[in-house]
């Protein structure tokens, strides 16, 4: 053994000094530290070893055959070398060096063996069943799980050759033609237990060191099949729950219409329908783009999974990104669990995007990108995710002037305007007035507890002449609301008039009817604020177009809600 005095530089030094201890080749007399800083030796250290700040008292100890200077200081490096006596070396630790390949050479050996402790580690705790083999075929590993499945001793394994205990196994077969063998179903040799394997030769620098195994009992892989298709099956009765929630079951057959262009604009969406294009329907508000939507995903070949519906103007801005695409866990605050979006909970259907004109403009980018490569990334993922989704978009705007103008993607929009279904008006169809309003007496009897079987001939003309600037959504508040007020079986002209009177027109309405006042002012309240709105804005104006102030359209509100 070679007695060293080691100078080294505080505690930065620790590990080295550590590393000397472990060397057989080397016996430490002292350690020398000429900054002072002594402080990381323990106490057992500081009592088995002379430590010192002195350079002197570590060149005058007794026997000293070696000084390793390790400072890197070569103020220090030369002090040294004119201080040794009695044939005393100095070594300057290098890789080169003798004392820096052994300390190296111990470096690596313990960074081995802590890799080998960590593998051992993670193998034990590995719930598969492994076994490793050298070159030979020789059994050099088996870890707790293998003999948990076959049943075999770690004791009755290790050392004996592969082709004598399982020469039809998957790891003889790896081993023989050096490459992997996957999904091979066999029994342990030297067991009963039925497996699945998958096996790969080791291969290091073009030479074979070995192969390993890994494998299941049979039985675990079908009890996580049955699982699946449990977890399936939960899922599907979750998809039938949401199809259920969302009301997704109107059909071409529920739209009520019979004029040439409405005929037209249903057999234009009955052919998309057919197809897997995305689809843009556009029109005013209150034309029934949804319905027209349910109807297209009810005829696809998506109907057996429900229509998921993302409404952009119901959203705030800030929320749409993790409401569409979803966020991994702890990518946003709040977030303690990765959150499932519309997107992916349209896996296999249909996703029907209301309002699109509504979405923020950050995100026509990563639509553009689902409806481009059918994928699209959670808030937080870095891996893009596979989507089968088809997209549905409905618009009350014109996106292609908005598209000219800057204010949408002109890429997104000529990818979802490749088929694109226009709905018509209800003042260009008013020859489907009369059955749309049928039909709609119909559904509301039930909801009202009503039994009102016709439409006066004054007040159907009323609605046909009417420009309905709300569609098909203001004939049904109209009607519900006048079913509301109809106290026998028919809908006079009167009940209708509230909801459909023309304020601003340069002809007076003209009235065969005798009202009592109080009931006309009331019917005039209403349909200000029909026209308007009943916010606050919409009040004011109200308010101004009956010419009284605010307070006392307030105040008659109040009279007649009681």
């Amino acid at each position: 053994m070679i007695k060293t005095a080691l100078v080294i530089k505080g505690n930065s030094s620790a590990e080295l000094f550590r590393v000397l201890q472990q060397c057989d080749e080397i016996e430490i007399v002292g350690v020398a530290c000429p900054d002072g800083q002594i402080d990381w030796f323990t106490e057992t250290e500081k009592k088995n070893y002379f430590v010192t700040a002195d350079l002197d008292k570590i060149v005058a100890l007794p026997e000293l055959e070696t000084v390793l200077d390790a400072t890197g200081e070569p103020k220090i490096r030369d002090y040294l070398a004119g201080k040794l006596v009695n044939g005393a070396k100095l070594e300057c630790l290098t890789p080169n060096s003798l004392l820096g390949a052994i300390i190296n050479s111990r470096e690596q050996l313990l960074e081995t063996r802590l890799l080998q402790g960590e593998l051992r580690a993670i193998l034990s705790a590995v719930q598969d069943a492994v076994e490793v083999v050298n070159d030979k075929g020789i059994i050099k590993y088996v870890n707790p799980a293998f003999t948990r499945v076959t049943g075999i001793p770690e004791s009755k394994r290790l050392g004996r050759s592969i082709f004598e205990v399982s020469p039809h196994g998957a790891l003889a077969q790896s081993l023989i033609q050096q490459k992997p063998v996957t999904g091979y179903r066999t029994y342990v040799g030297g067991s009963d237990a039925d497996v699945i394997s998958n096996a790969s030769p080791i291969i290091v620098d073009g030479e074979l060191m070995g192969a390993v195994v890994v494998f299941q009992p049979v039985g675990d892989i079908l009890k996580l099949m049955d699982e699946l298709r449990h977890s399936n099956a939960i899922i599907d009765n979750l998809y039938a729950q949401i199809d259920q929630i969302s009301g997704s079951r109107f059909s071409f057959e529920f739209l009520s219409g019979q004029s040439k262009i409405y005929t037209a604009t249903i057999e234009k969406a009955r052919k998309a329908a057919r197809s897997e294009s995305a689809v843009l329907l556009s029109g005013e508000s209150g034309t029934g783009k949804a319905l027209f939507a349910h109807a297209i995903h009810n005829n696809s070949a998506r109907k057996k999974r429900p229509l998921i519906i993302f409404d952009c103007s119901a959203v705030p801005d800030s929320l749409q990104e993790i409401e569409l695409f979803g966020c991994e866990k702890g990518a946003m605050p709040g977030v303690l669990r990765t959150r499932i979006g519309k997107i992916e909970l349209a896996e296999g259907s249909t996703l029907f995007i209301k309002e699109l004109n509504s979405l923020n403009p950050f995100l026509q980018k990563g639509l553009q990108q689902l409806l481009e490569n059918n994928t699209f990334c959670r808030i937080g993922g870095e891996q893009p995710i596979s989507a089968d989704v088809r997209i549905i978009a409905s618009t009350a705007e014109n996106l292609l002037q908005a598209s000219i103008q800057g204010y949408f993607s002109e890429k997104l929009y000529r990818l979802l305007s490749l088929v694109t279904v226009e709905l018509p008006p209800l003042r260009k169809r008013s020859e489907d007035i009369h059955l749309l309003a049928e039909a709609l007496i119909d559904r509301l009897n039930r909801k009202l507890g009503k039994k009102i079987t016709e439409i006066s001939p004054r007040a159907l003309q009323e609605m046909s002449e009417y420009e309905w600037p709300g569609n098909i959504s203001e004939l049904k508040s109209a009607i519900e609301r006048s079913m509301v007020v109809a106290e026998g079986q028919v809908i006079e002209y009167h009940h209708l008039l509230p909801y459909i009177g023309r304020l601003g027109v340069s002809e007076p309405q003209i009235i065969d009817e005798i009202i009592p006042l109080d009931k006309m002012e009331e019917m005039m309240l209403k349909l200000a604020l029909t026209r308007y709105g009943e916010s606050l804005e919409g009040k004011k104006k109200a308010a101004q177009a009956l010419n009284i102030s605010l307070a006392t359209l307030y105040n008659k509100l109040k009279k007649y809600s009681n």
